[in-house]
């Protein structure tokens, strides 16, 4: 079950309420009950979500029928059905768990931390359809990556160039969705103030996400192997627009305290960064990529990973030329199959890379949890904050208190 889909109890209200106005003492003592509208979203913030972006989507696709219908049909309508057809809502829920561990939020509060979590979810779709075209993937979420559904609607011998024309318009797609974000965050209503900040750090992630992107092409392009450049796209690219940026939405939300938005940041890189080497893992010794994906897809692209880039210094250092011949020879391979693949898995366990990296993964999601324990954060949302952490990262959780937020 997703850690958003868990069931909680309701959640007792810290007694510091970070940066936020006192809602005053219930009738019957103590802190006010939890609305009914926060326990439902706290149950389900994936659904809260999705239930958002049908609510968007709809009359986005019917305006771009209007325009034109075939780009309604081509277009707009599969950026709409891949949007709402997949993913784990991941950036949604930090988003809105960094609102919550900063206390109970207001209606206004609630209603921007779900708009804003659609147009994350609008931000994603175009990173992962532009994503897909720059590595050329031919499948995402256990289908035909959107470029090569395009490309599936032309009989290739009428016409020769569909391929081309497939990738042309995904971009076209991944900034139509890009569009539909910005829209959907643009139309949140909050006090002027409060708004500026968060257009501000909107900006930031947009920003950081292509310059990982970049920084990701680039070193296939070079064949870097350095360790500084792994871990530094690796956080552009997907620590700060997985975890930090959410968190610090959240956090700007509920017009937290430097000393709450510090904290939430910190915490949110490590994890983030985590989430990411879990990920380069995964594309390697899973039976698949966690998206739909065949297994290797990072290898075949080349991509410069710190697990690659930390299996490559590890050879240098160890002298081991038959490891180092093994990964100039498969990486960057689109051809790489299974037995190439084993050579690889190989090497990644013979030099250490894979055990360091599931350590240094530990290592990054403990000092994340420790981060959230400097700051007077709700100490129910927090528990469910550090099981959305260790789960993103596939780190069991160590407290009885977790442990059993994560089975509910």
């Amino acid at each position: 079950m997703p850690p958003d889909e868990a069931t909680g109890a309701t959640t007792t209200v810290a007694p510091h309420q970070a940066g936020r106005a006192d809602h005053g003492p219930s009738p019957h003592g103590g802190r006010p009950p939890v609305p009914a509208r926060v326990r439902q979203i706290d149950a389900g913030v994936a659904r809260t979500v999705e239930r958002r972006l049908g609510q968007l989507l709809a009359p986005r696709v019917a305006q771009a029928t209007a325009a034109d219908a075939t780009f309604g049909t081509d277009v707009a309508g599969r950026v709409a059905r891949f949007t709402l057809d997949g993913g784990r809502r991941l950036r949604p829920q930090f988003l809105w768990w960094g609102l919550r561990v900063c206390g109970l939020p207001d209606d206004e509060q609630t209603e921007a931390a779900v708009r804003l979590g659609a147009a994350l979810e609008l931000i994603q779709t175009c990173a992962l359809v532009h994503d897909d075209v720059m590595d050329r993937a031919a499948t995402r979420r256990d289908g035909p990556a959107l470029h090569v559904d395009l490309a599936a609607d032309h009989e290739p011998s009428a016409y020769p160039g569909r391929d081309r024309f497939g990738e042309s318009a995904a971009i076209l797609a991944g900034d139509l969705a890009l569009a539909w974000a910005d829209d959907e965050a643009a139309a949140v209503r909050l006090p002027e103030r409060r708004a500026a900040r968060i257009r501000d750090t909107w900006s930031r992630m947009r920003t950081e996400m292509v310059a990982g992107q970049y920084l990701d092409l680039r070193g296939e392009l070079t064949r870097s192997r350095s360790l500084r450049s792994a871990l530094s796209a690796a956080c552009l690219k997907t620590a700060l627009y997985t975890v930090e940026r959410p968190l610090q939405l959240g956090a700007l939300l509920a017009d937290a305290e430097e000393t709450t938005l510090h904290a939430l940041g910190a915490a949110g890189r490590g994890a983030g960064l985590a989430f990411q080497l879990r990920n380069d893992l995964d594309d390697v010794f899973a039976d698949d990529a966690g998206s739909g994906k065949p297994a290797g897809g990072d290898l075949r692209a080349g991509k410069p990973t710190y697990l690659v880039a930390l299996a490559h210094a590890r050879a240098e250092a160890d002298g081991d030329r038959h490891a180092l011949r093994v990964l100039d020879h498969c990486l960057g391979r689109p051809g790489l199959d299974e037995s190439d693949l084993d050579e690889v898995r190989h090497v990644l366990e013979r030099t250490g890379a894979r055990r360091n990296v599931e350590d240094k993964i530990r290592s990054l999601t403990a000092r994340s949890t420790r981060h959230l324990d400097t700051a007077p954060l709700d100490p129910v949302a927090r528990t469910r904050l550090r099981t959305l952490m260790h789960r993103a990262a596939g780190v069991r959780t160590v407290t009885a208190a977790v442990a059993q937020g994560a089975a509910e």
